[in-house]
């Protein structure tokens, strides 16, 4: 009797998950119900399952609403064919921008209903029927309709549950239509009886009119859907066949064996051969193939890629070139990326530059074809800060209230740091509260309904609010996608299937994770600019040479690594310190032990004391020296835990990854795990190893486990850095403007400008005939961009550059008006920030010369050069003064910082109490108290194990050298941060392992210098 029921799925409409409507459903003793989401299809596999689960026979369809949000019809599916037809017209109505029409469409296998009379009755077709609620029934007496009882169906929509949800549906439909709750209208909302009536009382109020009762029963009866999931929804082939896929992976796997390894390679050669092996017999030839099309095309368009994940843990992979990680130089595990035990896809992750992958996916669309291609969704849900927000405004209250409660959030609900994962998932954590007394009196003291914001904002915790773009994720399928889910067009013209990866693993679907980074663009424009500053060719694709050079070891063991991707923050920096890191193996660890869970854990350190001291612990077992030596028996990596469970443990490599991943997610409760933990414990004890040992071996697994990092990303990583720094190394300049000019990294531009600078480049503010809209470099000479100029229009830019393409260098600020169309205003922008400095004219000169040119009557004016070159009369104007300061701060305001030294800007006063020590002398002052002025980079905020705050400040110094601070709890109050700015800092220099800090006791910002952090 259920023909319209919604989940949450119906955005901002729905509150409960599709598992809770399922257990709802079978409470009631619902034996079939539809979910008919709002023009969505995200729950259709997940709502599929629960029914099977909970005994409660599935229907699905959807009901299709225009964009007012006025429902016009329920679509439902009598099999397959109808699901797949459905989602395949509101496919057509999302990427072509169509609007949904009034009345339903000719589908086949396929019923609809209206909620009203659109149409006369003798014009329905077959499969449409008119609704009718049970407040309706009582209309029906010697009403027209009584003639068209057989194209009648009970109509009991299911939205919410009880009166409490029907609360939160209209604050959620407040949400959407951005107003209050109060100024809601009837046709906003649901019908407050649009829950779940016991079916008995639903049949008992249509006793009268049994046809309509047939009518709703036969509907459902002939309805049934049976989703098929697995790897053979993916594509099943890339040459047309199996057998021909395999051939072709064999054919260049071999091949690109002997470019990397040579002719006779046995242990390469031998590890090809059992990895195709398994690749054939796990059907995994297309998903290979595929993967090495795409990268092939983008080799064969000059783009740089980088492969990484788990599937550079494959040699296949190695030598299609689809990563350029060895797996055998590092001893990686086929087994974690793919195994016969596996039951979920595999994924490679693919880089390209920012600015380059669009076009890859372009590719991937058009070589596979829009029906079986598309992006991967991502569910924006309602969070935390954003939730206070969203019913602050749906109560009504004013800015000020909702940021104060918002600010609050973490001393009223322990839940807005708690929750992890979304509701309908089993790792999702549970809700923990204050007690009762102590957040009454703090809603007490924030507002009247701050206590109603939290108790709605906890239900709405984590519930869709919107479909996104995954990071990446890329699906081809074998049949067309329709199939499954209906697809929404997104604005980069790209459309996404309505389930999210989660929905992805669950369907069968394997990925390819075409992601984009900064980094990549680093390298790319680096490379470029290299040719045409210097007219040299750079070869970044030797990793090997670039991994060995002398020059390149010593700038990462050096720490100054600052715009090479992965290590230029401060934490690495100084890891790296630590470490004396200044190889490739060890770079693959540290970009593994500096991730949160490692440092959190203590074995960040335990790891580096160990470095220190090599002959100081002892290893639990052999086993640990023999397989774990490389990190000194610290399990640092995911592949560490299937070694020790593999070699320790003696369970199977394919068993070792199946244990490790559930012991990462939500089957860690799971039989399997269960039987697989036995089995480890049952092994030891057949080995004879003694129980203290087994118990704290699987300690630490268990520990690990969690918070590991794959090595094969580490791996890809360091090979990105040790690119990097090569570029940084032997083309430092033209290195530093592709960073500034892929606006990517752990710093503001003010930083990487500063490095160039410290490299021996003369950097230079915009300028009309020498810069562009991006920064470019000349020999040693930096020009900034014009999009550095805050305010200045990318048209005017691109404009002015055009014009002195076409025409030649501007002679004047007259030439300059005479041929760009500018308002005054942003005239002014460029006037201030000195690019009209070849003129020889002040910028007090310049602005008087701008009102003497823009005379009113020249608005009209083609601007073009004149014939003659023309100009107005030039009149003697006094002495203006121009000093280095003011210009420093025209370039602070306009550009974000100055381009001399802020140190230059000191008052006598303050010089006169001296800028102290410098970084470099340091070393010398050891234990001692010192004093420095510092100009501030960044901080990093953290608590210490009893949950105070601190901090870890970098600053530079006079001489441009970086230095460190540490500001522990008690010295909060006395060392306060207070923006950008420089400070005179005073505190204890402090060594760990080698790195130097200063401990902060005193802190001030030097008065005259301001601006916002």
């Amino acid at each position: 009797m259920y023909l319209n029921a919604h989940s949450y799925f119906s955005l901002r409409y729905g509150v409960l998950s599709p598992q809770q409507l399922v257990a709802a459903a079978r409470n009631s003793g619902i034996q079939c119900l539809a979910l008919t989401d709002i023009n969505n299809t995200s729950a259709a596999l997940g709502f599929v399952r629960a029914c099977q689960e909970q005994g409660v026979k599935p229907v699905l369809g959807i009901e299709f609403r225009n964009e007012a949000g006025r429902l016009l019809y329920v679509g439902l599916a009598r099999n397959n064919a109808g699901w797949a037809a459905l989602c395949a017209f509101l496919t057509d109505h999302s990427l072509n921008s169509k609007a949904l029409p009034e009345t339903a469409p000719e589908l086949e296998h396929t019923y609809f209903i209206y909620d009203r009379i659109v149409k006369p009755m003798g014009m329905l077709r077959p499969n449409e029927f008119l609704g009718i609620r049970s407040s309706q029934v009582h209309g029906l007496y010697q009403h027209a309709l009584n003639a068209w009882l057989d194209r009648l169906v009970v109509w009991q929509p299911i939205t919410f549950l009880d009166h409490e949800g029907f609360r939160l549906h209209k604050l959620l439909r407040a949400i959407d239509l951005n107003t209050l709750v109060t100024k809601l209208k009837q046709e906003d909302i649901a019908h407050s009886a649009d829950l779940i009536q016991p079916e008995a009382e639903l049949l008992q109020m249509f006793q009268l009119y049994p046809k309509i009762i047939e009518n709703t029963r036969n509907i459902l009866d002939s309805c049934s859907i049976r989703f098929e999931t697995g790897l053979q929804l993916n594509r099943r082939s890339f040459t047309g066949s199996k057998d021909g896929d395999l051939k072709l992976l064999a054919k260049l796997a071999y091949s690109g064996c002997i470019r990397r390894y040579g002719e006779q390679h046995r242990p390469a050669q031998e590890r090809m051969r059992k990895e195709l092996k398994v690749i054939g017999d796990l059907d995994f030839g297309a998903y290979f193939l595929i993967t090495w099309d795409i990268v092939r095309y983008a080799q064969s368009a000059g783009y740089y890629h980088v492969g990484r994940g788990s599937g550079a843990n494959s040699i296949v992979a190695y030598c299609l070139f689809i990563t350029d990680v060895d797996p055998l130089e590092l001893d990686l595990y086929f087994e974690r990326f793919i195994n016969p035990r596996r039951t979920s896809p595999p994924d490679f992750d693919i880089d390209f530059s920012w600015d380059e992958r669009d076009d890859v996916t372009d590719y991937i669309f058009k070589r596979y074809g829009r029906e079986h291609t598309a992006l991967l969704a991502t569910y924006n849900t309602f969070q935390h800060h954003a939730i206070v927000r969203e019913l602050g405004k749906a109560f009504g209250l004013p800015k000020k209230d909702i940021d104060l409660i918002s600010d609050n959030l973490p001393a009223l609900v322990e839940w807005s740091m708690r929750w992890t994962g979304r509701k309908d998932r089993e790792d999702a954590a549970p809700a923990r509260t204050q007690p009762a007394q102590e957040a009454d009196a703090l809603y007490a003291q924030l507002h009247p309904w701050a206590k109603y914001i939290l108790i709605f904002g906890q239900q709405l915790l984590d519930f869709p609010n919107y479909l996104s773009i995954h990071a990446g994720g890329v699906l081809i399928s074998e049949k067309p996608l329709s199939e499954y889910t209906a697809l929404q067009q997104m604005p980069k013209g790209f459309p996404i299937t309505h389930f999210d990866m989660y929905g992805a693993e669950d369907w069968g679907f394997h990925k390819f994770d075409v992601l984009s980074q900064r980094g990549l663009g680093h390298i790319k424009d680096t490379i470029d600019l290299v040719r045409k500053n210097q007219g040299k060719a750079v070869e970044i694709h030797d990793v090997e040479r670039i991994k060995q050079d002398p020059k390149v070891r010593d700038q990462l063991r050096s720490g100054r690594c600052i715009g090479c991707f992965y290590i230029e923050s401060p934490a690495m920096r100084g890891l790296l310190h630590k470490l004396r890191c200044d190889n490739y193996i060890h770079l693959v660890a540290a970009s593994s032990i500096i991730r949160p869970g490692v440092a959190q854990s203590g074995m960040m350190r335990a790891y580096i004391q160990r470095f220190h001291q090599p002959n100081g612990f002892d290893y639990l077992h052999p086993v640990f020296r023999e397989h774990l030596g490389e990190t000194f028996g610290v399990m640092v990596y995911q592949e560490d835990v299937m070694k020790i469970l593999h070699h320790f443990a003696g369970l199977g490599l394919d068993e070792a990854d199946v244990m490790r991943r559930m012991m990462t997610g939500k089957k860690r409760s799971s039989s399997a795990f269960e039987r697989l933990k036995q089995q480890y414990f049952d092994n030891c004890a057949q080995r004879g190893y003694p129980d203290e040992l087994t118990r704290e071996v699987w300690r630490q697994i268990e520990s690990f486990a969690g918070y590991s990092f794959c090595k094969a990303h580490s791996a890809s990583f360091a090979v990105e850095s040790f690119q990097s720094l090569y570029l940084k190394t032997y083309f430092p300049l033209e290195f530093m403007v592709g960073v500034i000019n892929n606006f990517g990294g752990f710093y503001q531009t003010e930083y990487y400008v500063h490095e160039a600078r410290m490299s021996g480049a003369r950097v230079h503010a915009p300028d009309i005939n020498r810069s562009g809209y991006l920064t470019h470099i000349e020999g040693s000479d930096i020009y900034l961009g014009f999009v550095h100029l805050k305010g200045f229009e990318q048209q005017n830019a691109l404009h002015l550059v055009t014009q002195r393409k076409q025409y030649g260098p501007f002679r004047s600020l007259e030439d300059f008006i005479r041929r760009v169309n500018i308002a005054r205003s942003q005239l002014e922008l460029l006037i201030r920030i000195g690019a009209f400095r070849f003129t020889g004219l002040s910028k007090t000169e310049l602005l008087w010369e701008r009102n003497r040119v823009m005379a009113p009557a020249e608005k009209n004016v083609l601007h073009t050069p004149t014939l003659f070159g023309d100009e107005s009369p030039v009149f003697q104007l006094p002495q203006l003064d121009a000093t280095t300061t003011l210009d420093a701060f025209d370039e602070m305001e306009l550009l974000g910082f100055p381009l001399c030294s802020p140190f230059e800007l000191l008052t006598p006063e303050e010089k006169a109490q001296g800028l102290g020590l410098c970084a470099a002398d340091l070393p010398q002052h050891l234990g001692r108290r010192v004093m420095l002025v510092g100009y501030y980079v960044c901080r990093k905020d953290t608590r210490t194990i009893k949950g105070q705050r601190m901090h870890f400040g970098t600053w530079i110094d006079q001489n441009g050298a970086f230095f460190d601070t540490v500001h522990f709890p008690r010295a909060d109050g006395q060392v306060p941060f207070r923006g950008r700015g420089l400070y005179r800092i005073r505190g204890l220099v402090m060594q760990e392992f080698g790195f130097l800090s200063i401990e902060t006791t005193q802190m001030e910002r030097l008065a005259f210098f301001t601006g916002e952090e």
